[in-house]
């Protein structure tokens, strides 16, 4: 669709030269989601991976577990801008026969995925109630991996980040083996939308729970992400910034690794530190 960037003439000062150029700016479009023709969310992302970030949706709000419930996702023909044509910013999911359309109405989503609204032991509830993969919380749990290997990840999302190398301005997720290998990576405005889009392309790809992989993503780790990596099945959350204390508080309930300020050779493990294979003279002061 060719909407990922946009170019915007800006006035250019440095040491006191002034001169115009082009400048390219990531794009942001509003996108509708609906569920079975019924309006459920609407979220600001960059525009790309469309059905994979409706599809990455409903696998975080509980809706989808499997590629076999989705019957197709379709850009809805009635949302037109000016001169008659397609915005493409309206989505329409369709469930597979059989599976049950869940009560979800718009003012329930604002409150069960806003990362501003939510709060409390009810949002925690609501999220290890619902997952369909519970993660495995035993120490003997055969998802490890090595510190080195955490560290050496901020650097190969970076490299792999396309669209921020032009811009500067949008987020990305991406999607590791405990090894280090890169799986998948997606970039938007919103840090939520590019987990999604990973999440949604797993789901269409028939690879959900995702158990084995570890979750890198740009920014903090808010209580939303840790939702949707719980949802996912992924067991390690990785994020270059710090966690709130609803986003530890979920992991700890959930048994999610979660690292944060995941810079160089540093880090903090807020929870799931089974996980790591950390010395066993580290410090626990």
């Amino acid at each position: 669709m060719g909407r990922v960037t946009e170019r915007r003439r800006v006035i250019r000062i440095r040491d006191g030269a002034v001169s115009t150029r082009p400048d390219t700016l990531v794009a942001e479009e509003p996108m509708e989601i609906r569920l079975g023709g019924k309006p459920l969310a609407i979220t600001m992302r960059t525009p790309g991976d469309d059905f994979a970030l409706a599809a990455g949706f409903l696998v975080s709000e509980g809706v989808l577990a499997s590629a076999a419930e989705l019957a197709n996702i379709v850009y809805c023909a009635g949302a037109t801008g000016e001169g008659g044509s397609n915005t493409y910013n309206v989505v329409d999911v369709r469930l597979a026969d059989g599976v049950p359309v869940p009560d979800i109405t718009l003012e329930r989503n604002v409150y069960t995925t806003s990362s501003c609204g939510l709060c409390g032991k009810a949002s925690l509830d609501a999220v290890r109630t619902t997952a369909r993969w519970p993660l495995d919380t035993s120490p003997d749990t055969p998802v490890r991996i090595e510190p080195a290997t955490l560290s050496a990840l901020p650097d190969r999302l970076r490299a792999a980040q396309r669209v921020f190398e032009r811009t500067g301005g949008l987020h990305a997720a991406a999607l590791f083996t405990t090894d280090g290998e890169l799986l998948d990576i997606r970039e938007d405005v919103g840090r939520h939308n590019a987990v999604d889009k990973i999440v949604g392309r797993a789901l269409q790809q028939g690879r959900l729970p995702l158990s084995s992989c570890v979750l890198m993503v740009s920014g903090r780790a808010s209580f939303e992400l840790v939702q949707k990596a719980v949802m996912a099945g992924i067991p390690v959350l990785a994020a270059v910034s710090a966690p709130s204390s609803l986003a530890v508080d979920l992991a700890v309930e959930t048994g999610l690794t979660l690292v944060g300020f995941l810079r160089g050779t540093s880090m903090n493990v807020y929870a799931g530190e089974h996980r790591l294979t950390l010395s066993a003279a580290a410090s626990t002061d």
